[in-house]
């Protein structure tokens, strides 16, 4: 006999908890309706239980004790929206252990334990779903497990962290400096106080390696992925990117060639006729790559309250609807393969090269000469004189090039003493 009544617990009520809460009340009748069923928040687990709440909240949701969700028999979900490793994955492990299904939006959990979470849930026949860990309000887990499965994807490429797109699109549209942008971005509430998994890049290697999993069919450990920040992109770069036709994004890029899979995030110039190029401010987009579909790109908010609490909120209606119809269970973990991360030394992609020289002749063709000995080989050259007259800044593109090679290179390059520095290199994804 089907159930009537669905109830869920939740851990958690900040940012994304409230946006789930707010979410699941608003639309209350509609999600019922969809579900066939009531549902019912019936406990939720937080610190601090005196806090103020920016939701309302019905008598006796809020406990500070985690047991009261973990030991109720009559929780058939539990939402976990704590973040972090610990102790969530212990809360999840022992919510898979007392039959509860699991909906989340813990990247950084996925990222790392994911595979050992999602193979638990399926021995026990239960959900866990976690639309809301890639990309806030963007459907894309889900589409790329259900609507997109009869591909082989060849790509998955995003713009999948908020702050630092809020950041590069203030440098190049306001022409703000990256920590005159990066301030604004904390003001407004884009930022942490301490922004370094968004800056450095760890908050997209963590998604991109969810993304990767999915896509390849093959665990991606965010150990393997080079994650690179935006910290030394500067407003000069921007100006010369645009005048090469290019815009700077963080991109999360995923590639699956000859067996194994590239991951990888880091700054790059992407030419303006890419459909990522125009997505700014706190945006985020995933474009995909299928060998039936073709190109597909999905477009949306990518964090807040109450675009990742729509997600949760879908993932908690969507295993209601298992349950009651006694369809749970059926989307295990997809990493039936165990393939290999390219290392990023064996990558091969153009690369925007800027460096200040000496303003003498013959400099350009020495430093070509070097980029020639290690097999770089360059598609243009801009030169500006820098006002002091004595020296000039150079902007090199190169052709597809071997990472390892423009490294070394670089390293002889800036050795030179008509080079006085190698000011920044950034990869150049078309």
């Amino acid at each position: 006999m089907a159930k009537e009544v669905i109830r869920v617990g939740i851990l958690g009520l900040g940012t994304v908890g409230s946006g789930t809460v707010q979410t699941l009340q608003e639309n209350k009748k509609d999600i019922e309706q969809k579900i066939g069923a009531r549902l019912e928040i019936k406990k939720i687990a937080v610190a601090h239980p005196d806090k103020k709440r920016p939701v309302p909240l019905e008598p006796g949701w809020i406990t500070g004790d985690v047991n009261e969700v973990m030991d109720d028999p009559e929780i058939d979900i539990v939402a976990e929206l704590i973040g972090g490793v610990e102790p969530a994955r212990s809360y999840i492990d022992r919510a898979l252990d007392s039959g509860k299904h699991i909906v989340t939006a813990n990247k950084e959990l996925l990222a790392k334990g994911g595979h050992e979470l999602l193979t638990k849930a399926a021995t026990h026949r239960l959900d866990f779903y976690f639309e809301g860990s890639v990309a806030g309000g963007i459907p894309i887990v889900q589409a790329m497990k259900i609507g997109l499965a009869a591909n082989h994807i060849e790509r998955v490429v995003g713009i999948v962290n908020g702050t630092t797109n809020y950041i590069l699109t203030q440098m190049a549209q306001e022409g703000k400096d990256f920590a005159e942008a990066l301030a604004e971005a904390q003001a407004k509430g884009y930022a942490e106080a301490d922004p370094t998994n968004d800056v450095e890049g760890y908050d997209a290697a963590y998604k991109i390696a969810i993304l990767a999993s999915i896509a390849f069919m093959s665990r991606v450990d965010p150990e393997d992925i080079h994650a690179e920040g935006i910290a030394r992109i500067t407003a000069g770069d921007i100006r010369y990117a645009r005048e090469l036709g290019y815009a700077i994004k963080l991109l999360a890029i995923g590639r699956q060639e000859n067996g194994s899979i590239q991951a990888r995030v880091h700054p790059a110039l992407l030419p303006f006729a890419h459909p990522l190029a125009s997505v700014n401010d706190v945006f985020n987009a995933v474009f995909v790559r299928g060998s039936s579909v073709g190109e597909v790109m999905f477009f949306g908010r990518g964090a807040g309250a109450l675009p990742t609490g729509s997600a949760v909120a879908a993932d908690i209606l969507e295993v209601a609807r298992n349950i009651r119809f006694g369809s749970a269970g059926r989307i295990a973990c997809t990493c039936f393969e165990n393939k290999s991360v390219i290392p990023m030394d064996t990558i091969e992609t153009k690369y925007y090269i800027r460096m200040k020289v000496s303003d003498k002749p013959k400099v350009l063709a020495t430093i070509a000469g070097v980029f020639g000995e290690f097999g770089v080989s360059v598609e243009s050259v801009v030169q500006k004189a820098v006002p002091t007259g004595e020296s000039a800044e150079i902007v090199w593109v190169t052709h597809q090039a071997l990472e390892k090679n423009v490294r070394e290179a670089l390293e002889v390059i800036a050795r030179l003493p008509v080079v006085a520095e190698v000011s920044n290199w950034i990869r150049v994804e078309e």
